[in-house]
This record gives structure tokens, sequence and C-alpha cells, in this order.
């Protein structure tokens, strides 16, 4: 595979499984910015996110055998980020970010965003359980359903339910716009806060 060269994620998958390490290289940089945006939304500092994203691809390096496809590898890349970050914000409960890094944004801004609403929203997703935090990010960041949810962070439907339920609650309640929302978390139901990547943190 020379430089620049068009591959898609599935041959470049083969490349790297049969041992070809520029192959690897290649679905590392492919991946790194999802893998990258979803550590920093989670642990909000740019220097553990990156620490987090190396730790993830090292992880995969020795489980490329067991990757299926790439869409096996999207779904292992976030699970493995996910329970990475929920277990370091458990073990650091109380790191506090900094306002720069709070600030950052990895996801392209939607043209109609409203920065102070997202400033206060990353504020306030800061302050989520660390489980509760990665379903509200995977709702609405990542648009996965609850069973996607549920799949991802090894969770019951009921569970990812309750999260959501309590979270978006606690969310309406601190931004003092209850009109906002909707009162259901099912997929069809009206998102009660922005949707779309670059939405949240």
């Amino acid at each position: 595979m020379t430089e620049g060269e068009p591959c898609t994620s599935g041959a470049l998958l083969a490349r790297a499984i049969a041992g070809d390490t520029a192959a690897f290289g290649a679905l590392v940089r492919r991946y790194q910015r999802p893998v990258y945006g979803l550590a920093l939304r989670m642990l909000s500092d740019r220097h553990r996110a990156e620490d987090l994203a190396q730790e993830v691809f090292l992880q995969l390096y020795g489980h490329l055998a067991a990757i299926e496809s790439p869409d096996h590898l999207s779904f292992w890349l976030r699970r493995v980020t996910m329970h990475r970050a929920i277990d370091r914000l458990r073990r650091e409960p109380r790191f506090v970010l900094s306002p720069p890094e709070a600030a950052e944004r990895v996801a392209s801004e939607a043209v109609d965003a409203d920065p102070i609403l997202e400033r206060r929203l990353r504020e306030l997703l800061a302050e989520l359980p660390p489980a509760a935090r990665a379903v509200v990010l995977l709702r609405y960041q990542e648009d996965l359903d609850p069973v996607e949810i549920g799949r991802t962070l090894k969770m019951s439907v009921n569970t990812v339910k309750s999260h959501l339920r309590r979270s978006l609650a606690l969310l309406r309640e601190r931004l003092g716009a209850s009109g906002r929302g909707a009162t259901s978390d099912t997929p069809a139901a009206p998102r009660p806060l922005p949707s779309g990547r670059g939405s949240l943190p």
C-alpha cells in the first residue's frame, strides 16, 4: 500500500490482520479521531484523552484477529474506549477540567449551535456519574439507540433508559429550560437536547 492510495477500511483491516504494519497505521489514522473524540468528551482533558486513545489502539493491535469487519471494528473501538473512560473516571473521580480543555471542539460545529448552551451542557455532563455520562453521549453524540448502547456498555436496555431518564431530567432542571425537552427517551421521540455531531461535548 503506497501513501495516498485509496483503500477501504475492509481492505486495510484484512492487511493489518495479515501482519501489514503500514495498514494498521492507516487504520489508526482513520479511526483515531472518533476514538479521541469519545475519550475527550468522557474525560474532558486532552492529555488523558490522548493517553486513553493510545491504550485503545495498543489493545486493538493485540486483538486484530478477533475483528471480523469494519462495522465490528467501529463497535469494538467504541466499546473499549467507553469502558476504559468509565474505569478511569471511577479511579479519578475528583479530577476537575480546566476551562480551555472544556471548550475544545472535536467534531465540527453545527451552523446554528448556541455556544453558551453547549458550554453549559458540557459542564453539566461532566458532573454526571461515569456510566450515565457514557449513556447520554452515546445516545445524543453517537446517535445510538438504547439497544445499541446496552450492547456497547454491557447494560440492560432498562438500565440504559433509566440512565437517560434521570440524566435528562437533571439536565433539564439545571438548564432551567424544561420546554426544550420531551417526556420520552425512546429513539422516535423528539430529542430534549441538541442533536447531531458537535452538539454535545
